[in-house]
């Protein structure tokens, strides 16, 4: 008798460099079902989407440190790795004043679990698709 075949489990890169909220988001994505991969920088979210062709959802928080612009960030991985869907969340900025990218979506904090989760599903849905 074979063994059945483990379900595959979308991979989901958390950009998040305050170590509470990154454990908060890996403990939520897994809990979701889905595969967390972290990066605790910029420069490390780009190697590991250079190296990780499979990742479709990108979450990450806007407010970065040294100067960094979030949504600058999140319009250039839109712009190299079109395919990706994008979650975005922030404290200290409103929905009304970014210029989102095509196929991301804002959550303000502090989040709702259940939406982020729910924005997750129908976001590996529709890569699947």
């Amino acid at each position: 008798m074979s063994q059945p075949q483990p379900i595959a489990r979308h991979p989901v890169l958390i950009i998040e460099d305050e170590p509470i909220l990154r454990i908060d988001a890996i403990d939520m994505v897994e809990r979701a079902g889905f595969e967390a991969v972290e990066a605790t920088s910029v420069d490390e979210a780009i190697r590991i989407l250079e190296s990780r062709a499979d990742i479709r959802i990108v979450y990450m928080d806007l407010d970065m440190p040294s100067g960094v612009k979030g949504i600058e960030v999140a319009a250039a991985i839109r712009d190299r790795w079109p395919p990706i869907e994008i979650i975005l969340t922030a404290a200290s900025h409103a929905k009304a004043n970014l210029d989102l990218p095509v196929r991301a979506e804002f959550h303000s904090k502090p989040i709702r679990r259940r939406e982020i989760v729910a924005a997750m599903h129908r976001m590996a849905n529709q890569t699947a698709a």
